[in-house]
């Protein structure tokens, strides 16, 4: 070891040559190990999460290089200058330097992720395009923030007058954005509970049904059916009652409820109907429709035709149309569909 020690302290260029051949070369052989694993990345069950994080590394490669070939330097260099009256400043410009070199790699990755991941999810509808925007500049801020507090830290200045300020800002922001933080926090939780996505058809609790267009920073948008636009904060969307009509399944149930008389042929119906609804357009083949006969009522013996529709927005056009042919149908068959009807019989009272 001490010869080790004599040889960095009194051959310093050879030492650092030496020093940086050594840490090349296992950082080359991490790199080829890391490579090895891409190629193969497809192969595993989660391969877009390996892809992403090997990304990362790769954005993180020349950083680490020039880090690795400033602390050796600054390594041998240590062996004979650490009585140096400067030698104090040195070491906290190198540690600047390497913060610096490390801030702006953590904003590539900032970058890179709001290119890939976000990119992604807003393509998808997990997430609103201002979402995205806030959440990636959110990343800048916090990275920048940290790094100004780090570099303040390592000259050794007074962070307690910083953060008493930003407690006592943080605190009035709090208080006179609280409807908007609520907002805010109340579409992160709608993110991360994914309940709801951009083009989902979604039932509020007060009855309204729509597509949800837009999901931003304070409030989600849902366009009903009648083109009308109705904006929501997300501090409600959060704590109410959503019915996702396009959740777990993108298909969509229709109950078409019947009546016809007692003197029908039960069988006959059922074939007729289930022969009709097949050739309808929109109604899906799997699960095969079915028909259900529910209660004997008072005029008609009631029953259901349920049949599937491969996305919610035609639940009204596929309802129209099989309205239409039921009718036409039955019409052409003698099933007669019965209407409520009230015999009166009048009696004569004699005196």
């Amino acid at each position: 070891m001490q010869k080790i020690l004599y040889f960095y302290k009194h051959y310093q260029v050879f030492a650092i040559i030496l020093s940086l051949f050594f840490a090349l070369v296992l950082l080359k052989i991490l790199e080829v190990f890391l490579k090895t694993i891409f190629k193969h990345s497809s192969k595993f069950k989660h391969a877009s999460h390996i892809e992403n994080f090997l990304k990362i590394l790769k954005i993180c490669k020349k950083p680490l290089y020039v880090t690795l070939l400033i602390v050796i330097i600054w390594y041998v260099l240590s062996l004979s200058l650490t009585k140096h009256p400067f030698w104090q400043t040195i070491t906290k410009i190198v540690k600047s330097i390497i913060l610096i070199i490390w801030d702006i790699t953590g904003l590539k990755v900032i970058k890179s992720f709001s290119e890939k991941v976000l990119k992604r999810w807003t393509a998808s509808g997990h997430l609103g395009t201002d979402v995205a925007f806030l959440i990636k500049n959110l990343g800048y801020a916090l990275v920048v923030i940290v790094g100004i507090f780090v570099l303040m830290s390592i000259w050794n200045l007074n962070l307690s007058p910083f953060l008493a300020s930003a407690g006592i800002a943080g605190i009035a922001l709090a208080l006179a954005a609280k409807e908007t933080l609520s907002n805010f926090f109340g579409g992160i939780s709608i993110f991360l509970d994914k309940s709801y996505k951009v083009g989902d058809y979604i039932i509020l609790d007060s009855g309204e049904r729509g597509e949800v267009v837009d999901i931003g920073i304070r409030s989600t948008c849902i366009r009903t059916r009648d083109d009308v636009m109705i904006t929501i904060p997300n501090s409600i969307m959060a704590n109410s009652k959503i019915i996702n009509e396009s959740s777990p399944e993108p298909r969509f149930r229709l109950r078409i409820p019947i009546g016809v008389s007692y003197d029908s042929d039960l069988e006959k119906v059922e074939k007729v109907l289930l022969e009709l609804v097949k050739s309808v357009e929109n109604v899906v083949k799997d699960p095969e429709p079915r028909v259900r006969y529910r209660e004997f009522g008072d005029s008609s013996i009631n029953l259901e035709l349920l049949c599937w529709v491969d996305d919610p927005r035609n639940r009204g056009p596929v309802t129209h149309r099989l309205i239409k042919l039921i009718h036409k149908r039955f019409k052409e068959e003698g099933i007669i569909i019965p209407f409520p009807q009230r015999d009166v019989h009048i009696y004569e009272q004699k005196f």
